[in-house]
């Protein structure tokens, strides 16, 4: 993995659209993605998120794009799709699940990439253990947990040591245990390889904790983006009954700033700040009606 440069370029999109057959997927995306940074996506069900991320992998679907997608300084197109650099998590595991162990699963990717097979044996045991997997190595796929299945696919991603790596609604399908596995192990990549981050994620809470910058999408359009404690703000996209959701802690507050309780500059959209906030306003409440 290459040195991070500040500011540097991870992802470039200038004008991409697409065109399924059928239907018109993105519309004009324009965007950038810094190195190191974890941007989240969100929005509602098609909006074009995973037709972004599969662009953004390389993997381009049939039909009609235009405009340009940059990864690690190289174009996309699909005459030299394939990036060896990132490397793509989908919403369900089991789409990328080949070995019937979880130890054949891991090893795929780079067989597939012709790597050096005593290269594969070693790093099969470091990689399941970042993933909280290394007790599994010898363990049949189908006998799996769907939390274990998807940190499983996020082990077939890490071996091969990408810079950049695109998940796309990887805790939907799991319960709320699973869910907590997989964002912590997420999470915990970010920092200890300095991966750059894009994940698309409904869950609000999650997103407003780990994400540096989120893209609201709508119709194949970016319609807002911003750190979480600003973007949370817009009132045109959330904190209304037909708007996307925003953590519950972002509407409670929003609501003390309409009540004039509150000001706009101590919103937070973090569960963390937002208590101590609360709970710091309850205090001086309490101090200055006991003078009273």
């Amino acid at each position: 993995m290459q040195d991070a440069q500040p500011g540097e370029k991870a992802i470039e999109v200038d004008g991409l659209r697409f065109r399924y057959p059928e239907r018109e997927a993105l519309d004009g995306i324009d965007l950038v993605v810094r190195r190191g940074e974890f941007v989240g996506i969100t929005g509602p069900s098609g909006a074009g998120k995973s037709t972004l991320c599969v662009c953004l992998k390389g993997l381009i679907p049939a039909g009609e794009i235009s405009g340009r997608i940059m990864v690690s300084g190289k174009e996309i197109d699909r005459v030299s799709p394939f990036q060896e650099n990132s490397a793509i998590v989908f919403q369900d595991p089991e789409t990328q699940i080949i070995g019937l162990t979880v130890a054949e699963d891991v090893a795929f990717g780079p067989e597939n990439l012709k790597r050096d097979p005593d290269w594969i044996r070693a790093h099969i045991p470091e990689t399941l253990k970042i993933v909280r997997l290394e007790a599994y190595e010898n363990a049949e796929t189908y006998q799996l947990s769907g939390g274990q299945k998807q940190r499983l696919a996020i082990a077939d991603a890490l071996i091969l040591q990408p810079d950049i790596m695109i998940l796309d609604e990887p805790t939907s399908e799991l319960d709320p245990v699973g869910k907590e596995e997989v964002l912590d192990v997420i999470a915990r990549l970010r920092h200890e390889r300095d991966l750059t981050v894009v994940m698309v994620e409904h869950a609000a809470e999650q997103l407003a904790e780990m994400a540096d910058r989120i893209i609201v999408m709508e119709a194949g359009r970016i319609v807002d983006q911003g750190p979480p404690n600003i973007l949370y703000r817009n009132a045109a996209i959330f904190h209304r009954p037909d708007g996307e959701r925003a953590p519950q802690v972002a509407e409670v507050l929003y609501g003390l700033i309409e009540d004039g309780l509150l000001d706009e500059s101590e919103f937070t959209a973090r569960e963390e700040e937002a208590v101590e906030l609360l709970a710091r306003k309850l205090g001086a409440s309490q101090r200055l009606a006991s003078h009273g």
